[in-house]
């Protein structure tokens, strides 16, 4: 065997049909049948179009409600609050300590919930505060601060 008698096997290359290019190239219709859009040239057909049948999108009926007001909080409990107080050793628990420890997001508004004990004597920078968490912080000895 020798490169140059290399060829591919029986039937595996096959040329496609040149349509459209002469009365040689499969007739006047070029394969598109005879008239209606599909035949036309720039036919497109609308996404989801079903053949004239009702198509799915509208088939199923619309249900919910979105409230686009909706203010959505990440959640953090006071038992993830103590960890980081004491990976960080820092009196004051920021939004920004939160972010560089990769709890919270960017963009999050960061509501502190009262799952856990806390034992640290900490500041906590928050969106939002459940009673159950300001009352276990000032029972530590810190504070909270609400932010805006």
């Amino acid at each position: 065997m020798n490169l140059h008698t290399l060829k591919p096997a029986s039937g595996s290359v096959k040329t496609n049909k040149r349509l459209g290019r002469g009365q040689g190239s499969g007739g006047s219709t070029a394969g598109r049948g005879h008239k209606g859009a599909q035949s036309r040239s720039g036919y497109h057909q609308k996404f989801g179009f079903e053949g004239g049948q009702m198509p799915l999108q509208r088939r199923v009926p619309k249900f919910g409600f979105k409230n686009n007001e909706k203010i959505y909080f990440k959640p953090i409990n006071l038992d993830v609050l103590e960890e980081l107080a004491g990976k960080t050793k820092s009196a004051a628990l920021t939004l920004q300590l939160m972010r560089d420890n990769g709890i919270v997001g960017k963009n999050d508004k960061v509501k502190v919930l009262g799952r856990g004990e806390l034992k640290s004597k900490v500041s906590v920078e928050a969106h939002s505060f459940s009673a159950t968490a300001t009352k276990a912080i000032e029972t530590a000895g810190g504070n909270v601060t609400i932010v805006k």
